[in-house]
This record gives C-alpha cells, sequence and structure tokens, in this order.
C-alpha cells in the first residue's frame, strides 16, 4: 500500500481519554471522536430510562488540542463520541468527516463518507493526504437500526504510512476487508474496551475487546497498535490490564503503544 514501507518513524499521535485522540500526519492535525464534557450521567437516543455513564474527566479542554485541521467522527448519535463540548467544536474546524447519514444531521462543514470513499486533503507541506471511509459495525449483525451507522477511517500519503481508526468497530469480518486492500498499516488506532450493554443485544459486544483487538491487529500486520476509548466510560467491561494481557498472550505486547 501506499507508503506503507518509507518510513519506520512513529506518526505522532496523543490520546486523551475515551475515543478523543490527536493524530499528526502529513504535518495536518486530525482528532477522533471529540469528548470533553465532565464525568456524569448523559441520556441515551433510545425508548426508556437508558444512560452513559462518564466516571473521569478529560485531561484536556477543546482549546488545549491548538489548531486542529479536520475531525475523524466515527459516529455523532452517541455522547462518548461527541458531547456538548466535541459538537461546540466542530464548526470550528476546516472540515468535519463522519457517516453520510451524520453529515445529513451535522450540516455545515460535515462531510460524509461512505464506505471506501475518499477525500483529499493538501499539506502544507505539499502533496495530499487521502482519508478513505471504512466498515465499522456497531454490535452484532443487525444492530444498525438502534446503534446507528458507524465509520472507520485510513489515513494515506504518498510518503507517509497508513494509519487506521477503527471507531466503534465490532466486526472482525471488516478488519479482514479492510486488511485486504491496507495491510499492512504502520498504526492501528482501535476502539477496545470491550463495550457491553446489558439491555442492548443481550449483552454483545458493541466494540472490540481486548483479545479482539490483538486479532485485528494480527490481521491488519499493524507496526503500532494505539488503544483508545477502554476508559472513562461506565459500560466498558475491559481497560488497559485486560488489553496488556490479551496483546502479551498474542505475542504482540512489543506492538503496544498506549499514548498517552
Amino acid at each position: 500500500m501506499s507508503g506503507a514501507d518509507t518510513t519506520g518513524e512513529k506518526i505522532p499521535v496523543r490520546v486523551y481519554g475515551g475515543p478523543t485522540a490527536l493524530i499528526e500526519y502529513g504535518r495536518l492535525r486530525f482528532v477522533t471522536d471529540p469528548t470533553f464534557d465532565p464525568p456524569g450521567e448523559y441520556p441515551m437516543p433510545l425508548p426508556g430510562d437508558h444512560k452513559l455513564v462518564k466516571t473521569e474527566p478529560s485531561p484536556v479542554t477543546a482549546a488545549d488540542l491548538g489548531r486542529v485541521d479536520a475531525v475523524l467522527l466515527s459516529h455523532d448519535g452517541h455522547d462518548d463520541n461527541l458531547d456538548d463540548t466535541g459538537r461546540a467544536l466542530l464548526p470550528e474546524v476546516p472540515v468535519v468527516f463522519t457517516t453520510v447519514s451524520g453529515a445529513t444531521r451535522l450540516g455545515g462543514n460535515a462531510h460524509g463518507l461512505a464506505f471506501w470513499q475518499t477525500a483529499e486533503l493538501q499539506r502544507p507541506d505539499g502533496g495530499t493526504v487521502t482519508v478513505t471511509g471504512l466498515p465499522a459495525r456497531h454490535g452484532p449483525e443487525g444492530c444498525e437500526p438502534i446503534s446507528g451507522d458507524v465509520v472507520g477511517f485510513m489515513l494515506t500519503s504518498d510518503d507517509l504510512p497508513p494509519v487506521y481508526v477503527s471507531g466503534d468497530n465490532a466486526n472482525l469480518g471488516h478488519v479482514k476487508e479492510i486488511a485486504g486492500k491496507f495491510a499492512p498499516v504502520d498504526t492501528a488506532i482501535l476502539f477496545l474496551g470491550g463495550a457491553r450493554m446489558d439491555f442492548a443485544f443481550d449483552g454483545a459486544l458493541l466494540t472490540l475487546d481486548s483479545a479482539l483487538g490483538a486479532e485485528a491487529a494480527g490481521i491488519l500486520g499493524a507496526r503500532r497498535v494505539v488503544p483508545a476509548h477502554y476508559d472513562s466510560w461506565a459500560h466498558f467491561t475491559e481497560g488497559r490490564s485486560e488489553i496488556e494481557a490479551a496483546f502479551d498472550k498474542a505475542g504482540l505486547a512489543d506492538r503496544l503503544d498506549f499514548a498517552r
């Protein structure tokens, strides 16, 4: 794949809790799923009195991030991926890449990417970065009418290695499709945590758990895995220790980078 073998240098990535990370790629600054609101209960867009519970504050504010050139928003319907403060950030950035349905809801600078659809951004140092929308599924088969549409992303450029952002994906089948087109990737930012809710889909996984994350890393041939979206919310069933144990068991411990 374009740029896959051109450099072993790290693409700068910093994770700020939950799904929010800053990626510096081609001298452009990308932020994933911006969330900065305080701990507390957040209603879910479902029948019944269901809430998401945020347990830890963000270590940064939106202003602390500095310049943001683009937001990679896996979906807009859940507060643990886009909260009120994150939503207020969106109009301040040049472009927000998200699902096609999400772009319709958000309007303005939101740009919907269907699976495998691409968009190009001009790099300040010349050339372009290609953003590709990738398949993702936020739960078991058939979950979309309840959990909503989700999209992942791949960043590529001629002289840089590929960077994958999974979004809230629970489906290894999609990971295999992505690997077929892009493997090996340099950096895989995997949303892990094994999210589950007792009232939803009989407790099925809503995101990858640690073991599936390690399997995904192997499928993608990822040189580096940056875990995200495994902390700060009560619906995660696994955290850093489980991720480390699963990657160690798979013989991939040396690929982990928590980027905190």
